[in-house]
Formats: C-alpha cells, structure tokens, sequence
C-alpha cells in the first residue's frame, strides 16, 4: 500500500454511489456480487438500447472528464464567517463565497432534492469575461491556491478568448459539471432558470437537454433588455437574452401564474349589462382536439346553428354549450349577426391570475438601464456592470411557483439581485422563501467603481447589497404589519479545505501517529465548521 492509499479525508457526498443504488433500486437482476453485469443490463433495456456506431448524440472534446469531475467527491468543508454575516442566530438564508462547482457538492448531501428553484447568470463566453476553468486534477487545491490560502504554484483562472482554440469547449466543460450537480439538488416539482445570450444559447440547450432531459424543457423565454434601439450595431440592435427553462420532472412542475394587471382587466366591458358583470367575448373553438368532434355541430335558442372553422375542434361539449346558452353567457354581438362566442367574464378570472408568455417585456421584467439604477441607490455609485434588475427575479420566482418555505439557490450569485429579490417578494406576499448564494471571489478590476469604493472581490459586492437591500426593504415597508419578522439576514460561510486531519500513518511510527489522531479535527478548526 503507498503512501497516497492510506490517505483518508473528510469528503462530500459520493455521486457515484448513489447513482449505484438507484440504479440498484431499479434493475436489481443486473447486479452480480455488487458488481454491475452490462450483459444483463444491455438484455434488460432491449430495445432501449442504442448500438449503433453512428448516433445523434451531442459531443465534445473533455466531455469525459467533465462528467468525472461532477461525479469526483470534495474534500472541502463550508468554513462560518459571522463577521461578516448578518443576523447569524436567527437567519435561514446563506451566502457561499468559493468556487461553485466544490460547493454544489458539499450541498448534495443537506439540500438533495430539497431546492424548488434555481437561477443562473453564468458567463456568457464572449472571450472577455471571467472563466471558471476546470482542466486541473484537484479542484478544491487550485481554488485554495487560487485565494492565497496555500502555496503552489499560483494558478490564475483567466478569460476564454477565442483564440484558445477551445473557445466553446472550455465553456462546455465548465457549465458540464455544475448543471449535472445541480440538477441533484432540484426537487422533483423544481425549475431551473438560466440566463444567456446568443453566442452559447444552442450549446446550451443541448447541454440542458442532455443533464435534465429533453422531455423536461419548458420553454426558451425571451428577456427584452433593453427599450432602446443600437443605431450604431453592424446588423441587428441586440436587445434581447434568453432564459432557458427546464424542470426536474415534467409530470410534477406546475407552472406559477401572473397577477392580471389594470390594463388587461380594462378590455373587459359589459354591453348587454350581464349580472355577473364586466366579460369579454372569447372563441368557442380550439386549435386541437378529439377526430370524434369532426361533425360537429350545435344550434341555440335563438335558432343559430354553429360549427367549428375548418381544421378546428370544438371548445365545449354540447351539454355545457347548453348550459352557457339558457345562461345568457353566449354572444351574438350587437346586432345578433356575429359568429357565437362565449362571454368570459372577469369575476372567474382574477383568482387564476394569467399563463406567463415566451417573451417578457421590460416593462414587466425590468431591463439593463433599471437595474443599474437599482445598484446606484443603493451604492452611490455603478459597482456592478451587469446585473439583472429584480422585477426579472421576482417575476421568474412566481413563474417558478415558489411558496412560502421554498429554497432558492444562485450559484453565480454575483451582485447579488436573486436575494435581493427574493427579500422583496417575501416583504410583498409574507412569504418565508430562503435564498442560497453562491459566488467566487472573482477580483475586482483595479480601474473600478467598486474596486476605487473599496470592494476587493465581487463576493464582497455582493455580501454588501444584501445587507443594504435588506435595510431598505424594512423602510421601504416599514409600516406593513409583521415587516419586522422578514429574514433580511444570512449566514456567512468561506469554501476551505477539510476540518478531519489528513490519515498519512507511516508504519515505523505508527503508535506516535495513533496518538496525533486520537483527535481527528484540525488544530485551528472548530465544532462550527
């Protein structure tokens, strides 16, 4: 046995295993002496089974070795920093400050299948921004190294410019990982929603497509980010992001409705002073349905007979066509000449609230120019070039159907705009929505706002917005009853290496070294950590 076997440490949650036994829980007759027999399971999935050597299949170059390091253990540990935490006794909301591929695992094992929803701003990979690069053998060494923690040889994440001549793939490899790690976090009704833009948004899609499924994807949203037209752009004024939609489960997502607005119930009138009040006349026929409703055909008591448009199917059965009819809840329009519709009114709506679009307009979801702002209010100054204003959070939160209790995780937290919004729509609905922040502490540029205001890492940015939007969320609603139990705090916690001692026993000394470790918890560690 060499020296690296009788190496132990304390590690994360092993993916691997418990991939292990579920697909146990699953196929137990393909499981021989706990070893995996491929023949049996290669019979057992028959004709699910692809053996083709040309397949449709979506193919990089380190794809391998980016599923391994998502399926590689963390020998990390969550280090508490009440310094720098805010209402540490009595907050249930966290801020990680490390590298976020280490902490989704150490999350697996207290927040598996326990988040309802997670949003992403990762980088966009337009060759200028930071890059988490993940072509090194320990993870964990490189950010500890990274952060000046301990010596080695000075590693630097960088850029991923184009002219690598791995542009796509590096960007590839490191969203690979993370995406498969976060997808065991999702609960089975969970939603997942990422930011990006054009350069990667199909790279993206398949990606998705592949860790969550393709049968779990909701929609790609169009974000209107700007309301202002380029006139300078080479081509096309670029206005808008994509939002990518997956869910962990489709047959248990249910998709959150948005409250009606003033201008929606304003296209609602009352010509014929109906009791039930104001309505608006809707069509009785739908793009789909049943081949058995191909004659349709029903007649009114007014003696008007009605079928669907070629190529249409009946909205309503003829039993309660009847019963809308001797209601009065059918209209001819003015004269009595128009094609029937139905009178849908406005009093069965407003409890429903209305099913979100693919395209969501600044004026509902906010653009660039209103969430710089909203950093300016807070800080006096622009700290932060590109956050997502909090209208877009708050809205994705109701999309996402979160509840009271629910989890909300960002593992590219940023500035900071998802806990911010999410103290707002609780401050809005009394919900208790708990928010998990994840960041890097990616360094500021020296020629900064925020690096010439005192912010050395973009984790101290975003610590700091938390702590100022929570104060101004409490004036903001000071005189709302029960304001005063929002949790506008959270606890602190730094990404360092394991608290257990390193098991490194040399057998010439080997009663000495039984002795070191009767105690297996590192001299400058404490129960807290």
């Amino acid at each position: 046995m060499n020296k690296m076997d009788k190496q132990t440490e304390g590690s994360s949650m092993d993916v691997v295993a418990d991939n292990i036994e579920q697909l146990k829980q699953i196929f137990p007759e393909v499981f021989c002496e706990g070893k995996v027999d491929f023949e049996v399971l290669k019979a057992t999935l028959g004709e699910y089974l692809e053996e083709q050597e040309e397949r449709y299949q979506f193919n990089w170059n380190g794809k391998a070795g980016a599923r391994r390091i998502a399926q590689t253990q963390s020998t990390g540990t969550l280090r508490p920093c009440k310094e720098e935490s805010k209402h540490w006794d009595a907050t249930e909301n966290v801020f990680i400050e490390g590298d976020n591929l280490e902490v989704l695992k150490l999350l697996q094992k207290s927040y598996h299948k326990k988040v309802k929803m997670i949003y992403i701003d990762p980088p966009y990979n337009t060759g200028k921004e930071f890059i988490y690069p993940d072509n090194f053998k320990e993870n964990l060494d490189t950010y500890l190294e990274y952060t000046g923690q301990i010596d080695g040889e000075g590693r630097k994440f960088g850029t991923n410019a184009e002219t690598t001549g791995r542009y796509h793939t590096n960007w590839l490899n490191m969203m690979y990982p993370r995406l498969k790690l976060a997808r065991n976090l999702l609960a089975d009704d969970g939603v997942i929603f990422i930011s990006i833009d054009d350069n990667e948004q199909s790279n993206l899609k398949k990606l998705c497509d592949e860790v969550f499924g393709e049968e779990n994807f909701i929609a790609n949203v169009i974000w209107e980010k700007k309301y202002t037209v380029a006139n300078d752009a080479k081509y096309f004024s670029d206005n808008h992001d994509h939002i990518l939609v997956f869910t962990k489960s489709i047959g248990s997502f249910k998709i959150g409705r948005l409250p009606r607005s003033e201008e929606m119930n304003n296209a609602y009138k009352n010509p014929d002073n109906h009791q039930k009040s104001v309505w608006k006349s809707t069509p009785l026929h739908a793009k789909s349905g049943s081949d058995k409703f191909e004659k349709f055909e029903f007649t009114f008591l007014n003696g008007v007979t009605w079928s669907p448009p070629t190529g249409t199917y009946p909205r309503f059965s003829k039993e309660t066509l009847k019963r809308l009819d001797e209601g009065n809840e059918i209209w001819f329009g003015k004269d009595g000449n128009a094609t029937p519709a139905r009178k849908t009114f406005l009093i069965e709506l407003k409890n429903d609230g209305i099913v979100p679009r693919t395209i969501l307009s600044y004026k509902d979801a906010g653009h660039n120019h209103e969430s710089k702002e909203e950093i300016k209010i807070l800080f006096g100054e622009n700290t932060f070039d590109t956050p997502k204003p909090t209208k877009l959070l708050k809205l994705l939160s109701i999309i996402g159907n979160t509840n009271s209790n629910d989890i909300i995780l960002d593992f590219f937290s940023g500035s900071g705009t998802t806990a911010h919004a999410i103290m707002d729509l609780n401050a809005q609905d009394n919900g208790k929505r708990k928010h998990i922040m994840v960041q890097l502490p990616e360094p500021c540029d020296e020629k900064s706002e925020a690096y010439k205001a005192g912010y050395k890492t973009i984790a101290e940015i975003g610590k700091e917005r938390i702590r100022r939007a929570g104060e101004k969320i409490l004036a903001d609603n000071k005189d709302k009853d029960g304001i005063e139990n929002l949790d506008v705090g959270f606890k602190v916690f730094k990404l360092d290496s394991s608290n257990i001692k390193t098991w490194d026993a040399d057998f010439d000394s080997l009663e000495e070294d039984l002795h070191k470790f009767v105690e297996n918890t590192k001299a400058d560690r404490s129960e807290d950590d």
